[in-house]
């Protein structure tokens, strides 16, 4: 319930005051007072409400004392009009997470803290959860993360769905967001986590629905239904993580996959191809290799050059290197990795060590193979995952004892 609760309630919070921070303050307070309270007095009805009346307390008495330090009466008047109106209907808490999205991609803030911004005031993720996907080190995510907030607040940037012609400045950096909210959801299978993916694809939606004509919204949207179609295959009856090439494609969503080819058809007809669309595009080539049998390797190879050229991503370089091996096999591949090992962001980031290792192992270099595997193995989260890899290093293992 609190992840779920927790981006609206900071939207609603900051609405009118636009100090993020504050909002994001008051809020910590209620969720504590529900600790403290609901294991005796029972959970309320409705708890959404319950902790947006507590939240707005603990505001004004912040704003109040402000107030008196910095003379702002104008400001805590304006909050609590917008929030005694809100508390008035509890029952029909207004969701603008959108218009929070958009204002955290406002044109004032640093370019690059525009979509972790979003992430932990629609998400309420921590500074080292936002740090690991960007490939930032904790500390200088939250020192960032404090600087983008101080500015919305001091600058007053409103929170507000833009108008039309603002829309296409901002656009790139609500996209980003939304697909690391999928990605989150994505790589984590618990209970909560189907639930957050299909709150990224929801997000997806409604962007398309305002930006019908905008091809990258539409190519993002295909990116996610791919992954989407695979989800139930990744995984095995028995919870064993099942890698793309070994899963069964008869678990595959198959209108899902008729989704994403439309969405990728149209978003290419629309303009010239952005990131979500050249990925959306690579995993259209694999469903067509996995489903039809056909030859797409080089296809896939020249389309992770394309994306490469235009990101400069490692994380491309290294997803480009394992396609690679498929055309010119791991050599190359390996190769191909050689200036990634000077990378300080891909030191900690498991799929560098586990493709790697797997290269090595296809390279018939053993030992390093199992030295990168049993990285890869420490730095994994998911359980599946990490059994994945365990039996991966027993099986190198096994190798090296046979005669």
């Amino acid at each position: 319930m609190a992840r779920e609760s927790y981006g609206r309630l900071v939207a609603l919070l900051a609405a009118r005051t636009r100090d993020v921070a504050a909002a994001e303050d008051a809020l910590a307070e209620a969720f504590a007072a529900a600790l403290r309270q609901w294991p005796e007095s029972g959970v309320p009805d409705n708890p959404a409400a319950w902790l947006l009346a507590i939240a707005r307390r603990r505001g004004i008495d912040a704003a109040r004392r402000r107030a008196v330090e910095t003379a702002g009466a104008d400001r805590l008047a304006l909050m609590a009009e917008e929030l005694e109106a809100a508390a008035s209907s509890p029952e029909a808490i207004p969701d603008r997470r959108l218009a929070l999205m958009f204002a955290g991609a406002h044109p004032a803030i640093e370019r690059g803290m525009r979509a972790p911004l979003i992430l932990q005031t629609v998400l309420g993720l921590s500074a080292s959860e936002i740090a690991a996907a960007f490939l930032v080190p904790p500390k200088t995510m939250g020192q960032r993360l404090v600087r983008a907030k101080t500015r919305i607040r001091d600058t007053g940037i409103p929170f507000r769905v833009p108008d039309r012609e603002e829309l296409p400045q901002r656009l790139d950096a609500v996209l980003e967001a939304i697909y690391a909210i999928y990605a989150r959801g994505w790589h984590e299978l618990d209970d909560g986590a189907p639930r957050l993916a299909e709150e990224a694809i929801w997000l997806g939606q409604l962007v398309v629905g305002l930006l019908p004509d905008e091809p990258e919204a539409k190519g993002m949207l295909a990116l996610m239904s791919y992954a989407e179609a695979r989800r139930l295959a990744r995984r095995a009856e028995d919870g064993t993580f099942v890698p793309l090439e070994e899963q069964d494609v008869a678990r595959w969503d198959r209108g899902a996959l008729a989704t994403a080819e439309r969405l990728l058809r149209e978003a290419s007809a629309a303009g010239p191809s952005g990131r979500y669309q050249i990925e959306a595009a690579i995993q259209s080539a694999h469903v067509a290799r996995r489903l039809g049998g056909a030859a797409t390797w080089p296809a896939i190879v020249a389309l992770y050059d394309h994306l490469l050229a235009l990101t400069g991503s490692p994380v491309v370089a290294l997803n480009r290197a394992a396609a690679l091996a498929e055309t010119d096999g791991p050599d190359a591949a390996l190769a191909a990795l050689d200036p990634l090992a000077a990378d300080d962001r891909l030191a900690g980031y498991q799929p560098y060590w586990a493709a790697r290792g797997a290269l090595l192992a296809r390279a018939g270099r053993t030992a390093e193979a199992r030295e990168a595997l049993t990285r890869a193995l420490g730095l994994a989260d998911d359980p599946a995952v990490r059994t994945y890899l365990r039996a991966r290093i027993e099986r190198l293992a096994e190798g090296v004892r046979r005669p």
